[in-house]
């Protein structure tokens, strides 16, 4: 190559369908992203608790997406797509039409989301089994997952949906298949949701204690006999269709997907902290812990081996980063629950007015209206007399009990935006103290975990983020890169291009996404 000529750069996409928008990204070679757009998708709540989407209108948001980040970029660049997505249940029938996951009998309607809470029965009874599958989810199986899902169908919609089904999808599953038409599933997926194990494969007693037996009969067709390590190529690559879609080229390799939340952690807990003084640097990336925090708060630690923790789920073999045992605690509705104590109250409106007026968002308006209130003490003290159990939508980690409700004490007739401030900045620190919770368990279990590793849209709030170093007692890091669910479906895409070996691979630049800054932790003591 003469001394002027430059390799032409590459690009990959990165797709990540959340839970009230699909988030696209334009990445190139160094992990740095180029363009990003972002799109609504439509939610119903037909009845308390049940909660659905569309997946063609969740596709059609992904090729919105898509089509904008790859804008003047000569296509031929691009080299890679990875998906990502909530772990919602979508159902099609033998002709991949959408099927009704509702009584009324909408078929557009054919996404049971993650946040269901439908199964509430179903879950109990596969509880009470006590089979041996369980001990790979904490002890207890959660209602968000799909196993739970699948026999209420079962039980509930056995005319219109259950006897017509052809494919039930993971949702990032249901993704790569519509990129591709192939219908493999990523082992993330059915390990994580389905109780799928990476060394023995189904367990047969399972699905036929539980009294779905019908999915050994057809030999697994139905929620996936093919399995592929995330990141790994599909088939032949984009289809034709699908290219004309998204607006790129047919054959663009495609990779084996990711639940959201595990892509968030491999797009951040393997970030280059050096120079920055942190514990971490000269510790080996199992005492990291990365906190995925959005509409819910995921808590990703590996290990070298397995480590059973009581309430969290795992341990998951190469569910996240290959080689590596993953556990995952949780805590539900997180993001949603801030809005919600939020917006409920009444002085919403003042706050409305006077955030519009300074041109800022409700929460950056919260947090300086915390810092003009708290006089000469640590803002963390305003909380002194009132307290938020933040189980709302019960517990999934690690009390694992979805019977719990939320609760506030210390309230008094007060309204006003001091009122409002204080019962926002209790709420942020019941979830920080969730999550010290969490960690315990873990530790009590064996990880060893030192610094914790925030991505998702709570991390872009400086008090969410101050309440984790504080309550927590330990550094928190961002990434240079805020967008690291983005950046982890990219790797994806980047794997399955064949320009990098593994997810993992130290020739992988993406593994170059600098910490931005640590939080140090105050000490917190007499507050806890």
């Amino acid at each position: 190559m003469s001394g002027g000529e430059q390799k032409p750069k590459r690009y990959y996409v990165g797709v990540d369908v959340g839970t009230g928008s699909v988030r696209a990204a334009l990445v190139d070679q160094s992990g740095v992203l180029l363009a990003f757009a972002d799109h609504p998708i439509e939610k119903w709540e037909p009845q308390f608790n049940h909660h659905e989407q569309s997946s063609e209108d969740i596709w059609a948001a992904c090729c919105v997406v898509t089509k904008k980040v790859v804008q003047g970029i000569d296509l031929n660049q691009i080299r890679g797509l990875g998906f990502d997505a909530t772990c919602s249940l979508v159902v099609l029938d033998k002709q991949f039409h959408p099927l009704p996951v509702n009584h009324e009998g909408d078929s557009c309607r054919n996404v049971i989301m993650w946040l269901d809470h439908r199964a509430v029965s179903q879950v109990n009874r596969i509880n009470e089994t006590k089979h041996s599958v369980l001990q790979y989810v904490g002890g207890v199986m959660s209602v968000e997952m799909q196993a739970p899902k699948l026999l209420w169908l079962k039980e509930n919609l056995r005319e219109t949906c259950w006897d017509k089904a052809g494919h039930f999808f993971d949702l990032p599953d249901f993704l790569s298949w519509k990129a591709t038409g192939v219908t493999a599933r990523s082992l993330c997926s059915l390990v994580c949701k389905w109780t799928y194990s990476a060394e023995k494969g189904w367990d047969d007693s399972f699905w036929k204690m539980v009294g779905l037996e019908d999915f050994v009969a057809d030999n697994y067709s139905k929620i996936g006999n093919q399995v592929l390590p995330p990141g790994a190529s599909l088939g032949n690559g984009l289809t034709p269709e699908a290219a004309r879609d998204l607006g790129l080229l047919p054959g663009i390799a495609v990779a084996a997907s990711l639940i959201d939340a595990h892509a968030g952690g491999l797009g951040v807990i393997g970030a280059d902290v050096r120079g920055h003084g942190l514990v971490c640097e000269g510790q080996p990336v199992t005492s990291r812990l990365a906190v995925i925090c959005g509409t819910s708060s995921c808590h990703m630690g590996i290990s070298k081996d397995p480590i059973f923790v009581p309430g969290v789920w795992g341990p998951y073999f190469s569910a996240m980063v290959p080689g590596f045992w993953l556990n995952e605690g949780g805590q539900s509705v997180t993001g949603k629950l801030i809005d919600h104590m939020v917006q409920g109250h009444a002085a919403f409106p003042e706050l409305q007015a006077k955030a519009t007026a300074r041109c800022q968002s409700i929460y950056a308006y919260l947090n300086s209206h915390l810092d003009l209130i708290k006089k000469a003490q640590p803002v963390g003290f305003l909380t002194v007399d009132l307290h938020v159990w933040p189980d709302f939508h019960g517990n999934r980690s690690p009390l694992a009990d979805l019977t719990l409700k939320g609760m506030v004490t210390g309230l008094t007739l007060s309204q006003d935006l001091d009122d409002l401030a204080i019962l926002y900045l209790a709420t942020v620190q019941a979830i920080a103290l969730g999550t010290r919770f969490i960690i315990e368990a873990m530790e009590a279990a064996g990880h060893s975990i030192s610094t914790l590793f925030l991505c998702g849209g709570l991390s872009k709030n400086p008090l969410f983020v101050q309440m984790h170093a504080d309550i927590t007692g330990m550094p928190v890091v961002l990434s240079q890169e805020v967008e690291s669910v983005l950046v982890g479906a990219a790797i994806l895409g980047a794997c399955a291009s064949g320009d990098f070996a593994s997810v993992q691979t130290d020739s992988c630049v993406f593994k170059t996404n600098t910490c931005k800054w640590p939080v140090e932790s105050c000490d917190y003591s007499p507050f806890l």
